[in-house]
């Protein structure tokens, strides 16, 4: 069974009576109900369609954040071969809340940096929600560097509410460690892609987005603060986190219009989660086709692109 949504409960209902027909199917305890099922599960799906045709930015935001939604890890794992995790900063403690090493994309070397959000209590704790400390934007600058040493494409996986706010983060020099990091991505000279898998929070995000190639999810949110965020600082009442995510240009395709992000990669009806394997297989794609458009050019023209498409985001709509 699925996580269901708020604003999914009509669907909620009609799967939910399709399992208990299903069960009953099952022990014997009815009969003939074949065709009621069918009908069922044929009116919950057209009421899943209907849904996700009409979606708003704060049903988006929901979206972005459910629980199911396929992870770094998942990602890493269906689509990053002979993968090898580093840890450590060199200069204060591991970072759980990101990830990084190296493997191979489609027989060929690459970097993977990302955010894990965990998938349960324990795991959440462990990887701090996603939201990184310094140390992990130290990290993520270690791996980079060395991507350019050995020149190796680097593919980022973004999925954060923010940076992590911490005493103690900002203590370590939280805002230095995301410019450092966002310098170090506009300084490869191997080609990047980022993929916003979830949501993009903030400096949390571009501190590993600053990418010649920016890619999201068809139902993934990207913003300079997250709704709630917003609402505190505007209306003073973060319970107008809808107001903030309808007003605020968070989505793919309000992204894409500003010309901010790529592309899109579309997802199933119902979210990533609905078929993971199918958006992880569309992401990996989708990212093969971007790191080939940068075959045969030098580094000098790679970071020029990297440069100039974010130095003109603005000022062409």
């Amino acid at each position: 069974m699925h996580s269901y949504l708020e604003f999914e409960k009509p669907v909620a209902d009609l799967e939910g009576k399709v399992q208990e027909l299903l069960v009953l199917q099952e022990t014997g305890e009815a009969v003939d109900v074949g065709d009621e099922i069918k009908r069922l599960q044929t009116k919950a799906d057209n009421a899943l369609k209907d849904l996700y045709a009409n979606l708003t930015p704060w049903h988006k935001t929901q979206i972005a954040r459910h629980p199911d939604r396929p992870h770094f890890k998942e990602y890493v794992s269906g689509l990053i071969e002979e993968f090898t995790p580093l840890a450590g900063d060199r200069k204060f403690a591991e970072d759980e809340a990101i990830q990084a090493g190296f493997g191979r994309f489609r027989g060929r070397p690459v970097a993977v940096i990302g955010q894990e959000k965990g998938s349960d209590t324990e795991s959440r704790l462990r990887h701090n929600f996603g939201m990184a400390r310094p140390e992990g934007y130290r990290k993520a600058v270690r791996i980079m560097e060395l991507a350019n040493r050995f020149n190796m494409p680097l593919i980022t996986f973004v999925d954060t509410a923010g940076a992590y706010p911490g005493i103690g983060a900002e203590e370590r020099g939280q805002s230095e460690a995301i410019a450092r990091s966002t310098d170090a991505c506009l300084a490869l000279g191997t080609p990047s892609v980022a993929t916003i898998i979830g949501e993009g929070g903030s400096g949390g995000a571009i501190a590993i987005a600053t990418a010649n190639r920016v890619l999201m999810l068809e139902h993934s949110i990207y913003s300079v603060i997250s709704p709630e965020g917003a609402a505190s600082i505007l209306w003073r009442d973060s319970t107008r986190a809808e107001d903030a995510a309808t007003n605020m240009k968070i989505t793919a395709q309000d992204l894409m219009d500003f010309k901010i992000i790529d592309r899109i990669i579309s997802e199933p009806v119902g979210g990533a989660h609905r078929d993971k394997e199918k958006v992880i297989k569309r992401a990996g794609n989708m990212i093969a086709d971007c790191l080939a458009e940068f075959d045969g050019l030098s580094s000098d023209d790679i970071r020029k692109q990297r440069r100039e498409k974010f130095l003109t985001i603005g000022t062409k709509l």
